[in-house]
């Protein structure tokens, strides 16, 4: 170690220590290339940096819920951006309807995995190398730490104290050392850290759990009436991962046979009238060749192919036909209405591309319908008891510019509203199950047929989700084991004399936080020795001056 002189000389402007200008001001060492990137490692390894990514990501996936998502609701998207041609673009550009895949939210996702990977395993290094090291030494002044007991022993017993005293604190996980004659050391509490780096590196599982159900998983939706099939090629949404080709897709096919759903019928005081109280799909699913018929309900999804199928929703699909003036057909199915409350008034459209021109209608299905001078057409039960359909005419252009649209919707951006007979107003028309209704205009005929239900499944594939729920369930308990695990040291020192044939042993006891657990600890410790070893232990009290 150099001296002070030895230090003034060295600091001397004309000192012989390297290259100076003509000022005689020493010239400042430069980081270099090797030197910037540690700093730069440093910082990005940081515990504050991993926050502040975690906090950016957080921030970054806003817009994933406040925008449309193409991979979730593509027809959606692309009405938000052609109702907005001036903004729509311009968030386009930027990514905000495939928020998830852009290149800079996954540059976020990235830095954070790697600021967690560099901050965490340094810090489990340093953990195991301090377990595997002895407790610290005794201080010499217990009675300065926290809480301390002065036991008077007899002094042929002091050694035999000391390991009463080591035995009890092995019981209690303590880790104990003896540096030196007279001394006893303990530390435990390695758990609080242990669960601290247990939770860290199970968000590095969840982190890599996600990524690995995005890059492989896929999803899709399919509303499915009964007597109908789907398969991998009829979703009408399919969100596939960057790496999953149609190759990764089972081939498998899903037929709802029939679906049940059971309301409460029964006026009750608890307002549970029309509450739902069982959806059932009954399916036969085909894998491998193999056809096996099984239920789907709203907590009991189905297994099919490395693939998930969950309810997620149900409703009903009138058999409608429409013909033209002729009496051909040219629409003939079940079409799907979308329920929009919970007596399942529904919304739907029927767009008749066989017609010239195309003919669209556009309306309500009534499960169980009243009209009432208020509120006009309306469902007071979710049942079909007296379903019927209450639908506006339009003619024109189905599929103005191509664009994708929902089935649920009818674009009539270029589409005449059909007048009633008398041309005045608009056509209404009110169609009930089992009726035929002229559509105005002479353009044919419209039939209410029969009443299909149909069933909305969403199929899963995540491959990652086993590693996700494992991860969660060890950073809760990580997260668990830092709250409730207290990281304690207790020390034992033989020192002064106490009444003749005594010798006094101090122990005492300090934590890394605050601990109002010591003085118990103390006191189960002193417990746990024989007490014809020990006299009466007295807590001393502290200056008043320290």
């Amino acid at each position: 170690m150099a001296t002070t002189s030895e230090h003034n000389d060295l600091a001397a402007p004309g000192a012989d220590d390297g290259p100076t200008p003509s000022g005689g001001t020493p010239v400042q060492p430069t980081l270099g290339l090797v030197g910037w990137l540690r700093f730069l490692w440093r910082q990005l390894t940081s515990m504050r940096t991993a926050l502040f990514l975690l906090l950016i990501l957080a921030v970054a996936a806003v817009p994933g819920s406040v925008f449309p998502q193409r991979n979730i609701d593509p027809t959606r998207t692309t009405d938000w951006i052609a109702d907005r041609p001036t903004l729509g673009p311009v968030l386009d550009r930027f990514g905000l309807f495939d928020v998830y895949s852009t290149p800079w939210f996954a540059s976020i996702y990235l830095l954070l995995f790697i600021s967690l990977v560099g901050c965490v395993l340094p810090r489990a290094r340093v953990h195991l190398r301090a377990m595997r090291q002895p407790p610290p030494r005794t201080p010499a002044r217990l009675e300065r730490l926290t809480a301390y007991r002065r036991l008077e022993v007899p002094d042929e017993q002091v050694e035999g104290t000391l390991d009463a005293l080591e035995k009890s604190l092995r019981r209690r996980r303590f880790r104990v050392h003896r540096h030196q004659p007279g001394t006893l050391s303990a530390e435990g509490g390695y758990l609080k850290e242990t669960g601290n780096l247990l939770f860290h590196l199970a968000l590095i599982g969840v982190i890599v759990g996600v990524a690995v159900g995005h890059l492989w998983g896929w999803k899709g939706d399919a509303i499915v009436p009964e007597g109908q099939s789907f398969a991998k090629t009829r979703f009408d949404t399919f969100a596939p991962g960057p790496w999953v080709d149609d190759e990764s897709v089972p081939p498998f096919t899903l037929r709802v046979d029939r679906f049940h759903a059971e309301f409460e019928r029964e006026v009750t005081g608890a307002g549970q009238f029309g509450m739902p109280r069982d959806f059932t799909a009954y399916v036969t699913a085909t894998e491998n060749g193999v056809s096996y018929e099984d239920e789907i309900k709203v907590n009991h999804p189905l297994e099919v192919d490395g693939a998930t199928v969950f309810l997620l929703g149900n409703g009903y699909a009138p058999v409608i036909t429409v013909r033209d003036a002729d009496g051909e057909i040219l629409y003939s199915g079940a079409t799907p209405f979308l329920p929009q409350d919970n007596n399942y008034q529904s919304v739907g459209a029927i767009k008749v591309a066989a017609a010239d021109p195309g003919l669209g209608f556009h309306g309500w299905f009534l499960p169980t319908a009243v009209i009432t001078a208020e509120d006009g057409p309306q469902s007071v039960f979710p049942d079909a008891l007296q379903p019927a359909l209450a639908l506006t005419a339009y003619e024109g252009e189905l599929f103005p510019d191509g664009r994708p649209q929902s089935v649920f919707r009818l674009n009539t951006d270029e589409m005449t509203q059909l007048s009633d007979a008398e041309g005045t107003d608009a056509a209404r028309l009110w169609i009930e199950l089992g009726e035929t209704v002229e559509i105005p205009g002479g353009r044919g005929t419209i039939t209410f047929e029969s009443l299909d239900r149909f069933a909305g499944l969403s199929v899963r594939h995540d491959p990652g989700r086993w590693l996700t729920l494992g991860a969660a369930l060890l950073a809760l308990g990580g997260l668990l084991l830092t709250l409730l695990v207290p990281r304690r040291r207790v020390f034992a020192r033989v020192g002064g004399t106490g009444p003749e044939g005594r010798t006094v042993v101090t122990i005492a006891a300090m934590a890394k936080a605050d601990d109002t657990g010591l003085d118990s600890l103390l006191d189960a410790v002193h417990d746990d020795l024989d007490p014809a070893l020990v006299g009466q232990g007295s807590r001393a009290e502290k200056d008043e001056g320290r």
